[in-house]
């Protein structure tokens, strides 16, 4: 996985992150701007769920995106 592309693009990718894990605010992704550590520990946060559990679900969606 290439997660700079995340990174290079986050403007663009938040709102896609946003639809799959609505209750990240906007002050979240701004915070996140794009850096996974930072992303995992805001889904685990907000949702009260497990590292490993997370990291899966990121992965998971990210491979499913179109770039």
């Amino acid at each position: 996985m290439d997660w700079n592309r995340v990174e290079g693009s986050w403007k663009q990718v938040k709102g896609r992150v946003k639809e799959q894990w609505g209750k990240l605010t906007d002050d979240d992704l701004t915070q996140i701007d794009g850096n996974r550590e930072q992303l995992e520990g805001k889904i685990q946060e907000r949702y009260g769920k497990a590292k490993d559990e997370v990291r899966k679900e990121i992965d998971t969606w990210y491979d499913r995106q179109t770039w």
